[in-house]
């Protein structure tokens, strides 16, 4: 009798086991990195906003009242909601404005804050 060289069944059902967690993994691994740059992405725009908002203040040469107000803009194609804080400062030409830029789907999860002063023109 001659014995064949050929896998048995065992043999392949642990390398396809094998297979399937080292797939499993590299699955996991990109989903993390694919949430990571949303979030990286996120973030970036959110502060992009922020930025807008200073330069657009700075710009029109506006020395706004104290006060608290909310606003929805787009950035990228995507919904931001910008909450802008002035504050007095104990120098009565200048003003603080801080900014708290989050996700129009999720308020209350800030993305970006920014705090800018503003010179009485």
């Amino acid at each position: 009798m001659r014995r064949s060289r050929a896998f048995t069944l065992v043999e392949i059902l642990v390398a396809v086991a094998i297979l399937a967690v080292a797939l499993a993994a590299t699955m996991r691994a990109a989903g993390l990195a694919t949430d990571g740059a949303r979030e990286t992405r996120a973030r970036l725009l959110a502060t992009w906003a922020a930025g807008n908002r200073v330069a657009e203040l700075r710009a029109r040469r506006v020395f706004p009242a104290a006060s608290v107000t909310t606003a929805t803009v787009r950035q990228g194609g995507m919904s931001l909601v910008v909450q802008e804080t002035v504050a007095d400062t104990p120098n009565p030409t200048i003003r603080r404005v801080d900014l708290a830029v989050s996700d129009a789907a999720e308020p209350g999860r800030v993305l970006a804050n920014q705090t800018a002063f503003l010179v009485r023109p």
